[in-house]
């Protein structure tokens, strides 16, 4: 049978550790609080101090260029890069893709900066009407064909079916296509293209000169195929996962997590905290007295 003083003893000395080990806890949540709380205003500072920086480079003139300085403020200030670097990534299938991605934005852009009176050419139709075109030949030869109900049964009638018309976007797809390259790749650049002409536009049109408009297009096609090597060494650093690896994980049940259960403070997490620590909270005179 256990002595009942024995045991009340053993309690008290339970507790005054038990007191021990959420003190030094306290203590050591502190020290990680007040840690972060400094590493927090750290970064603020370093953040004004970069946003100070910045806003102090940009309002100088970079480059000896209106153009090229027009060409930074389109890589800076607009979603340009951010969507070139989305729809760049976004195409995993095969290289194949992201290469006609590439050349299909650097057609795509071209045609786009070109000379604002050749961007408003529109399809033009040819007037078939009789007369209406000088130098007009009438034919006056009198042709003998025997024509039956329907002119289609004529061996001579050469039968040549109307193409089917195209879609106003289809016909702009067209118009950048680079023969040869993927199909994919170009009607993804095509799509991204649009989201971003209006404020390339913008900034375009902004420059009068040709000595300011002519190192923009160069420019900014020359940076567009470097940055899509960048995204190209950051697709290929990402190590391939093996085929049949994601499958497998996915099938594999996973077990439920049990509910979380509140449970007391098992006895093995005393090793844990530091001897010296914990005597420096416990009760010695309370101990000794319960233990006489």
């Amino acid at each position: 049978m256990i002595d009942r003083t024995e045991f009340a003893n053993e309690i008290i000395l339970r507790e005054n550790i038990r007191n021990a080990i959420k003190i030094v806890k306290a203590r050591r949540l502190n020290k990680t609080l007040v840690g972060q709380e400094q590493e927090k205003e750290l970064r603020i500072i370093i953040r004004e101090f970069i946003n100070e920086g910045q806003s102090a480079v940009s309002t100088a003139a970079i480059h000896d260029n209106s153009g090229l300085n027009a060409l930074e403020d389109l890589f800076k200030n607009t979603n340009l890069l951010s969507v070139f670097e989305r729809g760049y990534k976004a195409l995993t299938s095969k290289k194949e893709q992201r290469d006609s991605y590439l050349a299909h934005w650097l057609s795509g852009l071209k045609k786009m900066l070109a000379p604002e009176e050749e961007r408003k050419i529109a399809d033009q139709g040819l007037d078939m009407e009789k007369g209406n075109e000088e130098g007009s030949v009438e034919l006056s030869e009198d042709i003998d064909v025997d024509i039956g109900d329907d002119p289609k049964d004529d061996p001579a009638f050469i039968d040549v079916e109307e193409p089917e018309e195209k879609s106003d976007e289809e016909k702009e797809k067209d118009e950048i296509t680079v023969p040869g390259l993927d199909k994919t790749g170009r009607n993804k650049a095509y799509s991204d293209l649009k989201n971003i002409e209006k404020t390339t536009l913008k900034i375009f049109d902004s420059l009068d000169d040709s000595e300011d408009r002519d190192p923009f297009e160069e420019y900014l096609l020359k940076n567009l195929f470097l940055y899509a090597d960048v995204y190209e060494n950051d697709l290929e650093s990402k190590p391939e996962i093996p085929a049949g690896i994601e499958d497998a994980e996915a099938n594999v049940p996973q077990p439920e997590e049990p509910a979380e259960e509140p449970a007391e403070e098992p006895a093995e997490d005393i090793a844990n905290i530091e001897l010296q620590e914990v005597i420096k909270h416990l009760n010695i005179d309370d101990i000794i007295k319960n233990l006489l």
